[in-house]
């Protein structure tokens, strides 16, 4: 009888005999009272309900008037705790408490009250009617407890003693969906069929909800292969579940069904759609889906916006980037944090940082993702000038930097060799708590390495916790660029030991660093066992060490040989490297022979040309030389003269080779004079030497 009324319209109520002998306006205000949308018109619904009490009989009969008004108040008033308990204390005098229409209310009410959930739990215990579980189920849903939903349907059903209607099953299978339990999810599933409820749409929707949530999409893929009647909320479950499991090519086959067969597509599935193939990498198809959205007039909201922005931004579309920026002024959604973010990481990965730079400060107060997106971006364009700028800036205002600003500062910092601002984010790293956060740490090592702060590094790495193997990358590349390629081996062998396996970076690394040091029978050890030891399948990358390595130790025709004989295609890079070997070593047969296979590659590296034309020139073959020049000059091949960067303690401030024209010259050149000073003096130093030399002016 309950689940039947609660899924009907409530019958009147039938007359009360003593209604009839209340004056007019006593019935015209019991009306009121007991009509909740007529309620809410009421200037003062407390105090007619005060006066209502006071011009009711006092016959026993008349309790019951109390009824409706009552309801109508706990409904008005759920949120106000004070006055929901005395209408309960209320309900309680006058024996109606458990009536089938107050006990719902009253129950709907101590469970707006996280606090007062055991309360609502021990007032639903009583009852016979599902409407009540129902109400607990839903409401400890709503405050993120689908534990305690799953207690209270546990109840319900422990003893029998309350059947489950259409409405407790959704509620109960988006509990078990939530708390990720699959065991009960198919238990409930097993009595809503046993109880003919799930052939109920909601009951479907929920359960393929449930299934694909907990993982098990087969059985949400039968769930939904079996309705007879599909909405758009069985469709978005389905693709929902295809997604979040990372399914995306069935998820773009279900979808391309759903449209084929006509079905309504909101948003959420169009999003998901085209957020998909920007996971797939399929920037063209993920643009083409909002164009079609544009077009067919669908949903177009502020996700779709930074989904396009995203799209663009990957596949570096400038000019598709600014019509979705266009969009979204036409749209007026370019004001909210999340699209304008994802509209300036377009600009700023499309290289266009003026526009960036100007959006960003047409904003009053930018937030810290802003913030960070655009220091990531001149970071990423390697404008160490405006991103040190617009640092100090963030540090000065009221933004509090987090990790991924430190991250991403520090990664530029490491990468022009900023050792004084790497310093300041060390301090702020230890002073602030990030000590967890692995990524900053070895950025830290990254850091000092590059700036030739071995000791530091070290220190850095010796107080990790938790190294993995990018500590130990980062570590085993800087000694490598050190030439100290023997601590590099031993800190491998380390990391070995440590049950830490390598991968192809690590091992590209590693054979870096015997090339810098010319560790040449270790190199192909490790070369060897690349394969046979660890699994790993050797690439281009490691083929290019190997070269660099005999190369370096004058073994030219090991070198030739290798890369004549490498499975890959040999790089420039692979070739200017033998070339540069053979020029220093004086051996021009092997010398032209690896020219003549760079040159026919036709790079745009100006470098490989320079180095050519330098050996031909050192071993007096003018004819080969003036061809190089004659090849530049042809190809539209200049040398771009050399561009460094010098902190003078206010910013970085780039200067060209023998240029006398920037403001700081005579500060710039007078320190390069200091340097090459103390470079002449230290000769005969050995690098122990300067090791030490340099720890001491630490």
């Amino acid at each position: 009888m309950c689940a039947a009324a609660a899924l009907s319209p409530r019958p009147p109520p039938p007359p009360n005999p003593i209604a009839a002998d209340l004056d007019d306006s006593v019935n015209s205000l019991l009306a009121s009272l007991s009509d909740p949308s007529a309620l809410r018109l009421l200037p003062a619904p407390l105090l007619a309900f005060s006066r209502l009490r006071l011009r009711l009989p006092p016959a026993a009969a008349a309790t019951h008037l109390l009824l409706r008004p009552i309801a109508s108040l706990l409904h008005l008033h759920r949120f106000e705790l004070r006055l929901g308990l005395q209408l309960h204390a209320l309900s309680l005098s006058l024996g109606l408490s458990r009536h089938a229409l107050l006990l719902p209310r009253l129950v709907s009410f101590y469970s707006h009250h996280p606090s007062l959930l055991p309360a609502a739990s021990s007032l639903a215990a009583g009852s016979t009617c599902a409407q009540p579980y129902n109400v607990l189920i839903s409401a400890c849903l709503g405050h993120g407890l689908p534990r305690h939903a799953l207690a209270a349907y546990r109840e319900m059903v422990g003893k029998d003693a309350v059947a489950p209607d259409a409405f407790t099953y959704p509620s109960v299978l988006r509990a078990c969906a939530e708390a990720g339990d699959l065991a009960l999810g198919r238990a409930v599933h097993e009595r809503a069929a046993d109880a003919g409820m799930d052939e109920h749409l909601y009951v479907q929707n929920a359960l393929v909800s449930m299934y694909a949530k907990c993982g098990d999409l087969s059985s949400a893929r039968r769930v939904f292969d079996g309705m007879s009647h599909r909405d758009v909320v069985s469709w978005n479950s389905m693709i929902s579940g295809y997604a979040a499991s990372g399914l995306w090519r069935e998820a773009v086959e279900l979808f391309n069904r759903m449209r084929a067969e006509g079905a309504e597509v909101n948003s959420v599935t169009w999003n998901t759609i085209a957020g998909g193939y920007i996971q797939m990498r399929d920037y063209k198809a993920a643009i083409g889906l909002i164009r079609d959205m544009v077009k067919g007039g669908a949903g177009v909201d502020f996700v779709t916006l930074v989904i396009g922005s995203n799209a663009c931004s990957r596949a570096g579309w400038l000019r598709l980037g600014k019509e979705v920026h266009g969009l979204a002024v036409r749209m007026q959604c370019d004001r909210i944090e999340s699209v304008r973010n994802a509209v300036i990481t377009m600009y700023a990965r499309c290289k266009d940082m003026e526009r960036a730079l100007m959006l960003f400060k047409m904003q009053r107060s930018p937030g810290l993702v802003t913030w960070n997106t655009m220091i990531a971006g001149f970071a990423l364009s390697d404008d160490a000038e405006e991103a040190s700028r617009l640092f100090r800036e963030m540090v000065c205002s009221d933004v509090e930097l987090n990790y991924v600003t430190v991250v991403t500062y520090l990664a530029l910092c490491a990468r022009v060799a900023n050792l004084q601002h790497g310093r300041e984010l060390h301090t702020h790293i230890v002073k602030h708590g990030f000590k967890g956060y692995r990524l900053l740490w070895n950025s830290l090592i990254d850091m000092y390495f590059k700036s030739g702060r071995l000791s530091v590094a070290k220190n850095v790495f010796d107080t990790m916790d938790d190294r993995d193997i990018i500590s130990y990358t980062s570590m085993i590349a800087g000694y490598g660029m050190q030439g100290k390629g023997t601590v590099a081996l031993r800190l491998f062998n380390q990391m070995i030991d440590s049950g830490i396996m390598p991968d192809a970076i690590i091992m590209v690394t590693v054979l870096s660093a015997c090339s810098h040091s010319g560790l040449v029978e270790e190199g192909e050890e490790l070369f060897d066992k690349m394969v046979k030891s660890f699994g790993i399948k050797p690439q281009m990358e490691h083929y290019s060490c190997m070269v660099d390595l005999y190369a370096r130790a004058g073994l030219l025709e090991k070198a030739e040989e290798l890369l004549n004989q490498t499975p890959f295609p040999p790089t420039s890079t692979m070739w200017a490297a033998l070339v540069g070997a053979c020029h220093e070593r004086g051996n021009i047969i092997i010398g032209q022979r690896s020219a003549r296979r760079l040159l026919e590659m036709k790079t745009e590296n100006a470098g490989h040309y320079v180095l050519v034309a330098n050996m031909y020139a050192a071993a007096g073959c003018w004819n080969e030389l003036a061809t190089v020049r004659k090849l530049m000059r042809d190809l539209g091949v200049t040398k771009a003269p050399g561009l460094a960067w010098a902190d003078l303690g206010n910013g970085f401030t780039p200067f060209l080779v023998g240029d006398r024209s920037n403001p700081l010259a005579p500060e710039i050149y007078e320190v390069l004079d200091e340097l090459t000073e103390q470079m002449r003096n230290m000769d005969d130093c050995s690098d122990l030497d300067i090791l030490s030399t340099e720890e001491q002016m630490e």
